[in-house]
C-alpha cells in the first residue's frame, strides 16, 4: 500500500511539473503587448441591439433609431409598444408615387418598424396608421459623403415603371447603393462591400464582406443581411468569394471562388458549394479539370488568371451550372452532378480539336459571337442571356477592332443542343457605339419577358478618348455608367453615373420583408493558413525594433478569426512572419507581390514602387491555433522582436 501511494505522490508530483513547465513555456510565449483585436460587425451589432427597447414607448412617444446597426445611415427603427394587437402601416413618403414606399407590419403588441429610403440630408415624413391612429413622424438624416456618386441623367417613362430601386455594387471605389426612379439616393451601405448583390427567398440581400482574403478584391465571403445593415449570418470560405453566386432551391449557395493552395497557383476557376446551414463546403468544381488552361486565349489571358470566371447560374431544368470566361471569351455550361463539359459558346478560333464537338454552329441573320462577356444566366425560356463587353471582336491579333470603333451589348441567344445550333434572338448597345462600350465589369438582369437591364458599368476615357482596358489599368480620368431598362424593345428607365460599377438589381425594400432580434451567427471556416518551416527550439537571437524595421510601416491586428500583418517592402524582400510558442516556431512567408500565391513574375511595379515598395499584407487564420504566440518579423535573415504576443 505504501509503495502504491509513493507511486501515486509521484505521478502527481510530475503532472504538477508538467504543467508549471506548460504555464511557464505558456508565459514565455506572452512576448510584451498584446495585439488589439477588432470587434467584428456581427458583434458590434448585438451590442446596439441592447438598445432596442419597446417597453415605456407608445405611438405618440416612440423609440426612433437611425441607422440602428451604424452601416446603414438612410434606414431607422421605430419601436413602440400598443395595449392590444394591431398591424401597423408605415408610409415613407417620397416625391411621387413611385418614390414613396409602404408596408403593413405584422400583428402585435411590440412594434419594430424597420423603415427604409429615407433621403440624406433630410427631415423624412413617416406616416404610421393602426385602427383609428394616424401618426406622423419626423425623422432627420445626415448629408452623404462626399464620394457617393449622384447621376448625371435620369430619364424615365414613370407610367411604365413601378417604384422598385436600383442596387448598385461599385467597381473598385465606391459604395453599394440605390437610387430611386428619380435618380435620388434611397439606401447605402458605410461599410465596403463588392461584387453581386441580390435577394434571396428569405427576403434578405446577400453581399460581399469588406475583408479582403487576397488582394486585389477576394473577398472573405458573404453576409446575409437585411436592408437596415443587420447582418444575420457571415459565410466564410476558404478560397475566399468573388464576382457572383447563385441560390441553390434547397438553400445552398454556389459562389466564384478560388483554390489559392493549388499546386499551379490560379485564381477564378474554382466553383464550391457552401451549406446555408453550417457554412461548410459541399461540393467543389475545379475548372482545371475541365478545360484546357492553354486553349481559345483572349488578350487578357495569364497563365494565373486563364479563366476568369465573372458569373455562376444553376438551371434547375438541366441540372448544369453556367459560367463565363472572361479571359477565352467563352460561356460555358458543365454538369451538375458530374462536372463535365456540356457545351461552349463563343468564337472556337485558337481551341484545341478536342473542344470544338461543344461549340455551336450560328444560324439566323445579324448573328455575334460574344467577347470577354459577363452576367451569363439562362432565361426561364432556356435562353442565354449576357452581357458582351465586346473587347477586340476576335482572337486575331491583326483583326482586333478599336475601342473607338467598338461597342458593348447585352445579347440573348437561343441554343439548340440537339443539333449543336445558335441563334441570336435579342441584342441592345450596338447602335450605340463606343459611347457604350465597356472593356470590363458590366450586367444583364432578366426582369421578365421582354423586359430586361442592360448595364454598361466600365465605360472609361483617357484625355478623351474611349479606353480599350479597365480603367485603373488605363489611368482613365473620366469614367461613366450607362444603365438601361427596357421594355417590349423600349427604354423606359436610364440612369447614368459619372463612376464605373459593376452590377445592378432592381429591388423592393419590402418584398418578403424580414427582421428578426439576436446575434448573428458565423458560418464557415477561412481554413488553415499553410506554415512555410517549422522547429522546436527558443528564439534566442533577435533584436529588438530599428530604424530599419521601423521604415517598413509594420501593423498588427487581431479579427475574430485571423491575425492581419501588414507592412511596406521592396520588391525581393525576404520577409516572414515567426509565431512562438511553447518552443515551437512557425515560420509564415510573406510574398512581396501584387499578386501573392501567383507567379512573381506577372507583377509589374511602377518606378516609386520600385524605390519605395509595395504595402503587403498577410493573414494568418486562426485554425489550427490555440493560446498566446510572441511575435518575431523575420526580415532578409534578420530576426526582430516586435514585443507584441497573439491570442487565438
Amino acid at each position: 500500500m505504501r509503495k502504491k501511494n509513493i507511486f501515486i505522490t509521484f505521478v502527481v508530483f510530475l503532472l504538477i511539473l508538467l504543467t508549471l513547465s506548460v504555464t511557464v513555456l505558456e508565459l514565455l510565449s506572452r512576448n510584451g503587448d498584446k495585439v488589439e483585436e477588432v470587434e467584428s460587425l456581427i458583434s458590434m451589432q448585438y451590442e446596439k441591439e441592447k438598445k432596442f427597447k419597446t417597453a415605456g414607448y407608445t405611438i405618440d412617444n416612440p423609440n426612433i433609431i437611425v441607422n440602428p446597426y451604424g452601416n446603414s445611415p438612410l434606414t431607422a427603427l421605430v419601436l413602440f409598444e400598443t395595449d392590444s394587437n394591431v398591424s401597423p402601416k408605415v408610409t415613407i413618403k417620397g416625391k411621387d408615387k413611385l418614390s414613396t414606399y409602404t408596408n403593413t407590419f405584422e400583428n402585435g403588441k411590440k412594434h419594430y418598424l424597420s423603415i427604409y429610403g429615407l433621403y440624406p440630408d433630410n427631415e423624412n415624413e413617416i406616416l404610421i396608421e393602426f385602427n383609428d391612429t394616424k401618426k406622423i413622424l419626423k425623422i432627420k438624416t445626415d448629408k452623404l459623403p462626399d464620394n457617393l456618386y449622384l447621376p448625371t441623367s435620369v430619364k424615365a417613362k414613370k407610367e411604365k415603371l413601378d417604384n422598385k430601386l436600383y442596387f448598385y455594387t461599385p467597381s473598385s471605389v465606391g459604395y453599394t447603393c440605390a437610387y430611386d426612379v428619380n435618380g435620388d439616393v434611397r439606401w447605402y451601405l458605410s461599410n465596403y462591400a463588392l461584387w453581386n448583390i441580390t435577394k434571396l427567398r428569405n427576403g434578405r440581400i446577400l453581399l460581399s464582406t469588406e475583408r479582403l482574403v487576397n488582394s486585389p478584391y477576394y473577398m472573405t465571403g458573404l453576409y446575409e443581411m437585411d436592408f437596415l445593415g443587420k447582418i444575420y449570418n457571415e459565410y466564410s470560405v476558404e478560397g475566399g468569394y468573388h464576382h457572383d453566386y447563385f441560390e441553390m432551391e434547397n438553400g445552398n449557395i454556389l459562389l466564384a471562388s478560388d483554390d489559392f493552395d493549388g499546386d499551379n497557383g490560379t485564381v477564378e476557376d474554382y466553383i464550391v458549394e457552401i451549406d446555408r446551414q453550417t457554412g461548410k463546403i459541399v461540393k467543389q468544381f475545379d475548372l482545371k479539370d475541365v478545360l484546357n488552361m492553354e486553349d481559345g486565349k483572349s488578350e487578357n489571358w495569364i497563365e494565373y488568371d486563364w479563366f476568369h470566371n465573372n458569373s455562376v447560374w444553376y438551371d434547375k431544368e438541366t441540372n448544369s451550372i453556367t459560367l463565363s470566361g472572361r479571359h477565352q471569351d467563352a460561356v460555358i455550361n458543365i454538369d451538375y452532378k458530374s462536372g463535365k463539359l456540356n457545351w461552349i459558346i463563343g468564337d472556337s478560333t485558337n481551341w484545341s480539336e478536342e473542344y470544338q464537338k461543344y461549340f455551336f454552329k450560328p444560324i439566323g441573320k445579324n448573328f455575334e459571337w460574344q467577347w470577354s462577356q459577363h452576367a451569363a444566366m439562362i432565361t426561364p425560356e432556356g435562353y442565354v442571356f449576357l452581357f458582351d463587353n465586346g473587347n477586340n471582336k476576335s482572337k486575331l491579333k491583326d483583326e482586333y477592332v478599336k475601342a473607338s470603333n467598338s461597342y458593348s451589348r447585352g445579347v440573348m441567344y437561343k441554343i439548340n443542343t440537339i443539333d449543336m445550333t445558335i441563334e441570336q434572338v435579342f441584342e441592345y448597345g450596338k447602335k450605340r457605339g463606343s459611347n457604350f462600350y465597356s472593356p470590363y465589369i458590366s450586367d444583364v438582369d432578366y426582369l421578365a419577358n421582354n423586359h430586361y437591364i442592360i448595364h454598361s458599368g466600365g465605360i472609361s476615357y483617357k484625355d478623351g478618348k474611349v479606353l480599350n482596358v479597365p480603367a485603373g489599368l488605363g489611368g482613365a480620368d473620366t469614367l461613366k455608367t450607362d444603365t438601361v431598362e427596357i421594355l417590349d424593345d423600349e427604354i423606359i428607365f436610364e440612369l447614368v453615373l459619372p463612376t464605373n460599377n459593376y452590377r445592378v438589381e432592381k429591388l423592393g425594400f419590402y418584398d418578403n420583408y424580414t427582421f428578426e432580434l439576436g446575434k448573428g451567427k458565423r458560418k464557415g471556416s477561412l481554413g488553415k493558413t499553410e506554415i512555410d518551416s517549422q522547429a522546436f527550439g527558443f528564439v534566442l537571437d533577435s533584436e529588438k525594433q530599428d530604424n530599419q524595421y521601423a521604415s517598413h510601416n509594420i501593423s498588427f491586428k487581431k479579427e475574430v478569426d485571423r491575425l492581419v500583418v501588414k507592412g511596406q517592402f521592396k520588391r525581393g524582400t525576404d520577409v516572414n512572419v515567426i509565431l512562438y510558442k511553447n518552443g515551437k516556431t512557425m515560420k509564415y512567408n510573406i510574398p512581396i507581390s501584387k499578386k501573392p500565391y501567383t507567379a512573381l513574375c506577372v507583377d509589374v511595379f511602377t518606378e516609386e514602387e520600385n524605390e519605395n515598395g509595395i504595402v503587403v499584407t498577410k493573414y494568418i487564420n486562426s485554425s489550427g491555433l490555440k493560446g498566446s504566440y510572441s511575435i518575431y518579423l523575420e526580415i532578409d535573415g534578420k530576426v526582430y522582436n516586435t514585443s507584441k504576443y497573439v491570442k487565438f
